[in-house]
């Protein structure tokens, strides 16, 4: 393994971290935002879905660009757009002043997101084994720090340009200074010119890995959208407490990501799915029949470690499948995060103003074990080209002894 390699796979990882502490300083101090602004129970809905809305046109405008940009500068240059975005939410007095803010971090993070993940396919299929659980776990990591400094926000009623200004000022030179390294994989490009010519991304085989991202993410958006307001306002924690569950989610994410890819390695991926679907599924229960915040707590810690791999492996399994379009793959499928983000929020919301909180959980439940009909779909298997042929050889490269 080169030192290039290392290099750009620790890059990577770190503007991974960087996207988790921008993304939960945002989503944790939510309620803050909503005061500062302004901005009513029946707006902040609005606000909500269009970031997620932003971000899918993000990624789709990020699909056309890499025929012309590399992912590498595309990451480069939007990561300091999302700081940038996120200081300016902070900063605002006018509710159009947010607006502005809100869109330019949709689209920026959209950008992101899907060049992020098109260089770890890419790493992924350099090394030839499952790296990309990795990638992931920086990024739980820096959600962890980001809600941890809300916490602190919060406790001090820190003003929110106070919170974030620091924050930004640390990590947007540290960004540009990492992205020095990051690495548009020359074997993955190898194997895209050579076994990839002339290969098209068939929506039809891409579809199931896409139902496996929108539930996913409409288990995420659950956690990062209600968990705080659910201990609060159903279990009857304090305001303190509601900060913790993003947090404990964040921390159980982290640790699953961190040994996931040796579970892959030593039992595959469609394993590795199938276990994290059902341990996600049992923490919503446990969620939904809590008694108190503590048992609340023991449902996200469940959630955590059930959810935190299925995001990982789908792109991993889209690059397998399309090797020599595994950016469109990539771009494509990152789409129905934003999907899965922007059904998720509003759903558990609408149930739970007609029915109950408690009953809203059981949904999100019955969807996330949808994905063990779909886990097949993360085994090795022939790519598929525009014509309809099998994968030649030569397109192995980066399937270690479980297909990766």
């Amino acid at each position: 393994m080169t030192d290039v390699l290392r290099r750009g796979r620790a890059s990577l990882a770190f503007s991974f971290l960087v996207q988790g502490v921008a993304f939960a300083l945002l989503v944790t101090r939510i309620p803050a935002i909503q005061d500062r602004y302004g901005v009513s129970d029946a707006l902040l809905p609005a606000f909500l879905a269009a970031v997620p809305i932003l971000a899918g046109v993000g990624s789709v405008t990020t699909e056309r660009l890499v025929k012309r940009v590399r992912p590498s500068m595309l990451l480069r240059w939007s990561q300091p757009v999302v700081l940038l975005a996120l200081l300016g939410v902070g900063a605002g007095e006018r509710m159009v002043e947010l607006g502005v803010a809100l869109a330019a971090f949709g689209l920026a993070v959209g950008v992101l997101d899907a060049s992020m993940n098109m260089l770890g396919v890419s790493l992924q299929r350099s090394y030839g084994r499952s790296i990309m659980l990795g990638f992931h776990a920086a990024y739980s990591l820096g959600g962890i720090a980001g809600a941890s400094l809300a916490w602190v926000g919060a406790r001090w009623d820190l003003a929110l340009w106070v919170s974030y200004l620091p924050v930004v000022a640390v990590l947007l030179p540290a960004v540009l200074v990492g992205s020095r390294w990051y690495v548009d994989d020359e074997a993955a490009q190898a194997v895209e010119g050579k076994a990839g010519e002339g290969q098209v991304v068939v929506f039809k085989w891409l579809l199931p890995l896409c139902l496996v991202m929108t539930v996913a993410y409409i288990g995420d958006s659950t956690v990062s959208n209600w968990s705080a307001k659910y201990l609060k306002d159903v279990l009857g924690s304090s305001e303190q407490m509601a900060t913790v569950p993003y947090n404990v989610y964040m921390v159980t994410t982290l640790l699953g990501r961190a040994i996931g890819d040796l579970g892959v390695r030593r039992f595959g991926a469609v394993s590795v799915v199938r276990g994290g679907a059902l341990v996600a599924a049992g923490g919503f229960a446990v969620v939904a029949v809590a008694p108190g915040a503590w048992v609340g707590m023991l449902g996200f810690t469940l959630l955590g470690l059930g959810l935190c791999v299925l995001v990982p492996q789908t792109f991993a399994a889209a690059g397998r499948l399309f090797p020599g379009a595994s950016d469109a793959a990539v771009a494509r499928l990152n789409v129905f995060n934003y999907v899965g983000f922007l059904i998720g929020s509003p759903l558990v919301g609408a149930l739970g103003d007609a029915w109950s909180y408690r009953g809203a959980m059981v949904v999100p439940m019955v969807l996330v074990l949808v994905t063990l009909v779909y886990a097949r779909s993360f085994a090795p298997q022939p790519d598929r080209y525009g014509g309809g042929h099998e994968r030649p050889r030569t397109a192995d490269v980066g399937r270690g002894s479980n297909g990766l």
